[in-house]
């Protein structure tokens, strides 16, 4: 890693095999890395996810037997992961949604107090 990538900061979920195939995990990692590299992923590889706020994407990571999501937030100073899940539908969950709104919500609030203090 160089000093210039942003660190990931991890508020949920993991990227492990199992249940991820070693090729899901593979690229995953590697999509991860252009994001801390600053590179900008669109299509096919990552999407804007407004429904749960600003600089909000997910990766679309398509697995052996399953296609997996990773919520995160381009932050100046990070990559902010807020979740990690298997996408079974055309649409994100509610549940999954409004989870990374709270945790967003919380690291908001925490890096906030620590910056004011």
């Amino acid at each position: 890693m160089s000093p210039s990538d942003k660190p990931l900061v991890w508020l949920h979920g993991e990227v492990k095999s199992p249940p991820l195939s070693t090729g899901a995990r593979v690229e995953a990692g590697f999509l991860l890395r252009r994001l801390q590299r600053g590179d900008a992923l669109g299509m096919p590889a990552s999407r804007p996810m407004p429904s749960i706020g600003t600089r909000c994407h997910e990766l679309r990571i398509n697995d052996e037997a399953a296609t997996w999501r990773i919520l995160y937030r381009l932050d100046p100073d990070a990559v902010v992961i807020v979740a990690v899940f298997s996408k079974k539908t055309r649409a994100t969950p509610r549940a999954v949604i409004e989870a990374a709104k709270r945790r967003l919500r919380e690291y908001d609030a925490l890096t906030r107090d620590e910056a004011d203090g």
